[in-house]
């Protein structure tokens, strides 16, 4: 596989020089200003334009609790400066985690994440004497066919079905006659996130979000364009599920709760490791492509945004009011959504100079804020920018291209990016995100007594630089045999 390096940029003018190059619509601003600008979210005011993403450390306790590195990890966004914190995704019913340490809310789990809340708020406020302009919410999800328990899918997608795995350590797959979720099924899942709903509101959270992205069960449905059934076909019958949810939330809890939405905007094709060059190229596909969503069906390597803006415009019929554009899975296609420097151990080389996957970001994000002006939109693909992240965000601040702008991989490398971005005007590049992917290799690796490494920032925090050291210690050990419950 080749290894070349991509991020090689000291200077502004360096990476400006390298879009023009590419001839992609990345821009800069030298001076921040917009960034530290406060946003009206409904009836709350934000005290800056920087954000969190939701950022999953794996670290949960075996019954769904915040564990110890999860608190933590909270503290550390309470007290980094950013005003948006965007909490990580929880699952909605067991069967729908996506590992065994993912998070969960039911009843017994609320004091626990009542007390994530509150050390996050306590942290905010130590650091900077108020939390009155802090917004904190949760990610309520699904995993769906990536469900740890088993798979659960909406439709047979043919591509994907082929890397969807009843048992991935002994390389099974699910067969061609395996079950898709009920209409039934279905139905009785909205009423739990209605229930999540009412719970997450009931600890503290400020907002939630109808997590909709990264090829997970809600996503999924967007695209089943295959599924029979109410909850699939037409466009009416694939948004059903989402209308239907958020229906329910807003008449269970009335019209101040704050709903948000985490969307893919454009799922793409399935990509494969190409077995002599090990760049990813796209799974073989028929034309007209008949499932994903945000995709142009005779070319589905291109977005077409009819559908997801049509979505957002239903979506804000139920109030709505802050969508977080996203694109790809994390699965199989993961240049999309994550442009990166070094893929995951189970990845392949990027097809496409990572800028271009930014700048795939910032186009589709602009477009969604041009044709909702007033839509508080949460821009992504910021982290493999580096030290120059907000220089980017400024520019697409100043020209109306999104609200907030906002990091994932790169608050876990960086949790106080934003306040030492208020105190100097930049970011320090010793303590950026690299993009080298080993988080996400903490995060696929399941070679532990809780069958799940935690995830965290390998070469910025030395908590996960010893994990690391122990993950790559256990790989020559026999992989432990965990019961599914």
């Amino acid at each position: 596989m080749t290894t070349e390096r991509f991020f090689d940029y000291k200077t502004l003018e360096d990476i400006r020089a390298a879009s023009r190059e590419l001839d992609v619509d990345v821009s800069f601003e030298d001076q921040l200003d917009a960034v530290f600008r406060p946003v009206k979210i409904a009836d709350r005011t934000i005290g800056n334009s920087m954000g969190i993403h939701p950022m999953e450390g794996c670290d949960g306790t075996l019954d769904g609790r915040p564990g110890e590195l999860t608190v933590r990890r909270w503290r550390r966004f309470g007290e980094g400066g950013a005003k948006l914190i965007w909490g990580e995704a929880t699952a909605v019913v067991p069967e729908g985690l996506a590992n065994p340490r993912q998070l969960l809310i039911n009843e017994e789990n609320m004091k626990s994440l009542a007390d994530l809340v509150r050390e996050t708020r306590i942290a905010h406020r130590t650091r900077f004497g108020s939390d009155g302009d802090l917004l904190v919410g949760l990610q309520l999800t699904h995993s769906g066919r990536y469900s740890y328990r088993k798979p659960l899918i909406a439709y047979h997608h043919p591509q994907v079905d082929q890397a969807t795995y009843l048992d991935k350590a002994n390389g099974i797959r699910i067969p061609q006659d395996y079950p898709v979720l009920s209409d039934d099924d279905l139905e009785r899942l909205e009423d739990a996130y209605v229930k999540a709903a009412r719970r997450a509101f009931a600890v503290g959270f400020d907002f939630i979000d109808v997590k909709q992205c990264h090829t997970y069960l809600l996503n999924e449905l967007l695209g089943a364009r295959t599924r029979r059934g109410k909850y699939g076909g037409d466009f009416e019958g694939r948004t059903r599920f989402i209308r239907n949810t958020l229906g329910k939330i807003r008449s269970d809890l009335g019209n101040s709760a704050l709903i948000a939405s985490r969307l893919n905007v454009f799922d793409g094709v399935p990509f494969r490791k190409d077995p002599v060059t090990g760049v990813g190229v796209p799974v073989p596909y028929e034309i007209p492509y008949r499932y994903s969503f945000g995709i142009r069906r005779e070319n589905p390597l291109m977005e077409d945004l009819k559908e997801p803006i049509e979505l957002i415009r239903l979506m804000r019929c139920y109030g709505v009011s802050m969508v977080n554009v996203s694109m790809g899975s994390p699965y199989y296609n993961m240049h999309y959504g994550r442009p990166f420097e070094r893929s995951p151990d189970d990845g392949y080389f990027t097809p496409e100079h990572p800028l271009v996957g930014v700048a795939r970001h910032f186009r589709v994000a602009g477009a969604i804020q041009q044709t909702f002006p007033d839509l508080v939109v949460v821009g992504t693909g910021y982290s493999w920018l580096r030290q120059f992240l907000l220089n980017a965000g400024e520019w697409n601040l100043r020209n109306k291209r999104v609200t907030i702008v906002a990091t994932g991989r790169g608050a876990i490398a960086y949790p106080d990016y934003a306040s030492d971005a208020v105190r100097d005007g930049a970011l320090k590049h010793s303590r950026v995100c690299l993009a080298i992917s080993y988080c996400t290799n903490l995060m696929r690796a399941k070679n532990n007594e809780l069958g799940q490494y935690p995830a965290g920032c390998v070469p910025r925090d030395e908590i996960y630089t010893a994990v690391y050291k122990e993950l790559l210690a256990s790989r020559a050990k026999p992989r432990p045999v965990h019961a599914k419950p």
